[in-house]
């Protein structure tokens, strides 16, 4: 039979420590100001059953994959520009600003179809982990949704993001 040495003591770092990330994320989504052209989405007339729509489906692989391009485009950029710090944080910063807006943009594109299906307030605030689910559910938000779910706008010329919802819906058929 072997023998193992005794363990040694745990060491405990004098290092003052932040919070564990999740803690430090809730600090984040708390710290998030409210929008200054929050919506709501209207509710829509009938519940939807179980199944995850196909357009909710396509536009979390659209905004994953353009997410996912910026994010790796700021790691390139970062290895590429290392020595030079002006180009660096401006390309940088583009490419992980970008990738927040699309990040932005689809979390409040659920959630405001998340309230057009009437779920609970108090439930939608836990998902989104906030106490103002309004900090996501921006008017370019709303019109997302409208171009996913084929709504007409109100407006002479259809919005940007109601038009990349409708390419996005469109490709599913």
């Amino acid at each position: 039979m072997t023998t193992y040495p005794r363990k040694r003591p745990v060491r405990r770092s004098e290092t003052p420590r932040g919070p564990v990330q999740p803690e430090g994320l809730q600090e984040v989504r708390n710290s998030l100001l409210p929008l200054r052209d929050a919506q709501t989405a209207e509710p829509e007339p009938e519940l939807r059953g179980a199944d995850v729509p196909e357009e909710l489906l396509a536009l979390v692989k659209h905004h994953s994959r353009a997410i996912t391009m910026y994010l790796g485009r700021a790691q390139s950029v970062g290895s590429i520009h290392e020595g030079s710090m002006t180009e660096w944080r401006r390309l940088v910063l583009y490419a992980l600003t970008d990738a927040l807006a699309h990040n932005h943009l689809l979390v409040g594109t659920i959630a405001a179809y998340l309230q057009r299906e009437n779920l609970d307030p108090d439930l939608l605030r836990r998902y989104l982990q906030s106490p103002d689910p309004d900090r996501y559910i921006s008017r370019e938000a709303v019109q997302h949704l409208d171009g996913l779910t084929d709504a007409r706008p109100e407006e002479p010329v259809e919005p940007t993001w109601t038009h990349v919802g409708r390419r996005i819906a469109s490709e599913l058929r």
